[in-house]
């Protein structure tokens, strides 16, 4: 009887073990683009499938370097493929696992009263609506939207007149938050930045091709051991999700 006992109580330890391993929340490294969209969508998904996220978001750069290190991410969406090839190629990711998410739209934003328009061409304006004031943008060596930026001011002619003028932040909505506290005149962010805050206004909108195209990519972690990453992944491509994300003003890519 008592070896039953015994019997039973060890199940009943290792059923519990199970279900803690099985509630834990998915860690999700992620573009600081992505913040709301995400957001709402790991509620909906909390709602519909039980399960929880636990979302991390910084520049792309600082992510990918985190996972290098051995941070304990599940999946990690980067804003641009150059971050998301970075960590394939630590073969730090579950390959069958990648796929294209969403894109985006680089857009130019400015006090939302300050009633500045753009036409954001070859030969436009740009540092004279400056003023002399600050351009806000991601660093523009490692952070995706600021690769993004250089990439269009320099294929259209604008970098040099800038570049002096330059505020480069640790991430995308480090450089929004600039614009939105006044402290820097302008700056260069995705359309969903421009759309989560209400404190900036679209001066212009950067031509598609003046930069490469804006990806999102997805992957789960090699090192992860949650069961439900992989579920979260292909929650992701949803009509649900597709919703969410389509109204935050990315677009959904296949």
């Amino acid at each position: 009887m008592h070896a039953i006992r015994r019997i039973l109580l060890s199940a009943a330890i290792l059923l519990g073990f199970a279900a803690h391993a099985s509630a834990d929340p998915v860690n999700v490294f992620a573009a600081a683009s992505l913040k709301n969209a995400l957001d709402a969508v790991s509620e909906v998904w909390k709602a519909e499938a039980g399960k929880e996220t636990k979302n991390t978001y910084a520049a792309s750069s600082a992510l990918a370097k985190q996972i290098e290190q051995g941070a304990p991410a599940d999946v990690f969406i980067s804003a641009d493929l150059d971050w998301m090839d970075y960590v394939a190629e630590k073969k730090l990711i579950k390959s069958d696992t990648r796929k294209t998410l969403l894109g985006n739209q680089l857009v130019l934003v400015a006090a939302k009263d300050s009633g500045l328009k753009l036409e954001i061409k070859e030969g436009a304006d740009l540092a004279g609506a400056l003023a002399r004031g600050k351009l806000a943008v991601g660093d523009v060596k490692a952070v995706p939207a600021g690769k993004y930026a250089k990439a269009a001011l320099e294929k259209l002619g604008l970098w040099a007149s800038v570049e002096k003028s330059l505020a480069m932040s640790e991430n995308v909505r480090a450089a929004l938050a600039l614009v939105a506290r006044g402290e820097a005149k302008l700056g260069i962010v995705y359309a969903t930045d421009a759309k989560a805050e209400k404190e900036v206004a679209v001066a212009g909108v950067f031509p598609e091709d003046s930069h490469p195209p804006i990806v999102y990519p997805v992957a789960v972690i090699v090192s992860s051991k949650n069961a439900d990453a992989e579920a979260f992944v292909t929650y992701l491509s949803s009509p649900k999700a597709q919703e969410i994300f389509t109204a935050q003003g990315f677009t959904i890519l296949k």
